[in-house]
């Protein structure tokens, strides 16, 4: 689950087995009525996370991602 460490989102890194993991540049999509936040952490691995809808709004409102496809 991902969770919002010092106002970014953070979420567990598959490759490096490791848990809170800030994502760089993360970019939140709507798909099939779910938030995901997809981005990558700071050696270019690939991460997602699944959000749900208020704390997708207030991280964008935030300004610490963008919004995508699905809005």
């Amino acid at each position: 689950m991902a969770t919002a460490a010092s106002g970014g989102i953070t979420a567990y890194s598959v490759k490096t087995k490791t848990k809170n993991v800030p994502m760089v540049d993360p970019v939140i999509d709507v798909k099939s009525g779910r938030y995901i936040a997809t981005g990558t952490d700071g050696q270019g691995n690939k991460m997602a996370a699944i959000l749900g809808k208020a704390t997708a709004e207030a991280h964008i409102a935030a300004g610490n991602a963008k919004k995508g496809s699905g809005w």
